[in-house]
């Protein structure tokens, strides 16, 4: 999606309804993003805490909603 779509209105595609556990948010998901960052030249995930960070910085994008009404 281009910055000319979003400011035109368009519809995002992302956040998913969720509603409980998604299957497809599995431990393979996260490495596969992990080696595709590696690919485009950045450090590899070394430690617990940056694979962690990764998991939460997906399910954010993935899931959570745009805005909060609380």
């Amino acid at each position: 999606m281009s910055n000319t779509d979003l400011r035109s209105g368009a519809e995002r595609s992302y956040p998913l309804s969720h509603a409980g556990p998604d299957a497809r948010f599995t431990e393979s998901l996260v490495t596969s993003v992990a080696a595709v960052l590696v690919a485009y030249g950045f450090p590899r995930l070394d430690t617990s805490a940056d694979r962690a960070a990764l998991e939460s910085a997906l399910a954010a994008f993935l899931y959570n909603p745009l805005e909060s009404n609380t």
